[in-house]
């Protein structure tokens, strides 16, 4: 005969699988992951607001006989090859990176909260009819789009703002446009439109804010990837122009002496990828806080 299993073997065993290691992070660590991140937002954002507090030194200032230093103690991060302190540049290069990442995320924002409103609310029509415009932008890879529109706009910084953020406009109406066809489907706004509301009002207080949340949270993810976007026009010498102090530049400056003076690239690169991490740690951590509280309500 044989022996029936008993009913708590899979909890025993499920128990017996589990390690310290695989168990989710406690509040403590949470929390303490949470503070460093504000830390790190904290520093970026100081020097790109206020750089002379982190490098006082002037990111322009050219001293040939100290050409190519590597990293030492008078110079944290090297010297480039017209002599330029590279920690000084990087961090006041801050200020362009992140205002041209800012400003072209307020535009894709905008316009692709634009367009997912009127395809969201609006007549079968105009919604058909705005997602295929949606449909044919999202079939441009995004640089190649960006590249296409710098090629009719010239290059500089703003028409980095305007290829990036015209870019990205289409991902963040399609979001939109679900959002609010979800939020317009729900038992509040039925309850408004029962009480006769009108549709303006329905659409204020009610689709707007359940809407708008998961976009501002994707928002903070695109910001990372709009600097990334932005570096990569800049590497190629459609940014601001040299010498200013743009990481993406600053990339392409010293690619010729990757081998030899190493620095003038792991820097600025080192750079980028910090905001762009930071920037998707905190979109992650609001995407998750937003998901809590509707989850929650």
């Amino acid at each position: 005969m044989s022996a029936v299993p008993s009913l708590d073997a899979p909890d025993r065993r499920a128990r017996r699988r589990r390690t310290p290691g695989s168990q989710a992070p406690g509040p403590l660590a949470s929390r303490i992951g949470l503070w460093v991140l504000l830390a790190c937002a904290a520093v970026l954002a100081l020097a790109g607001l206020f750089p002379g507090l982190l490098a006082p030194g002037d990111p322009l200032a050219v001293d040939p006989a100290q050409a190519f230093q590597a990293p030492g103690w008078s110079h944290p991060f090297g010297t480039d090859e017209s002599g330029r302190n590279v920690f000084t540049r990087v961090v006041h290069g801050a200020g362009p990176s992140l205002f041209i990442g800012v400003a072209a995320t307020v535009l894709g924002v905008g316009l692709g909260a634009v367009l997912g409103l009127l395809t969201g609310l609006g007549r079968r029509w105009l919604d058909a009819a705005g997602s295929r415009l949606v449909d044919a932008m999202l079939a441009f890879p995004t640089l190649l789009l960006a590249l296409l529109l710098i090629a009719v706009r010239g290059p500089g910084v703003a028409g980095v703002v305007v290829a990036v953020g015209l870019s990205s406009a289409p991902g963040y109406a399609r979001l939109l446009r679900a959002e609010v066809r979800r939020v317009s489907r729900s038992g509040h706004v039925e309850a408004a439109r029962m009480l006769g509301h009108s549709p303006l009002r329905i659409v204020v207080r009610h689709v707007l804010p359940g809407a708008l949340g998961p976009l501002l949270a994707v928002a903070t993810l695109g910001l990372g990837q709009a600097i990334v976007w932005s570096s990569a026009l800049g590497y190629l010498g459609l940014g601001a122009p040299p010498p200013a102090p743009e990481w993406g530049a600053m990339l392409n400056a010293g690619r010729t002496y990757v081998t030899s003076a190493w620095w003038m690239t792991v820097f600025p690169g080192l750079a980028i990828v910090a905001v762009g991490v930071v920037a998707t740690l905190l979109g992650r951590r609001l995407s998750a806080h937003l998901a809590g509280r509707s989850a929650g309500g």
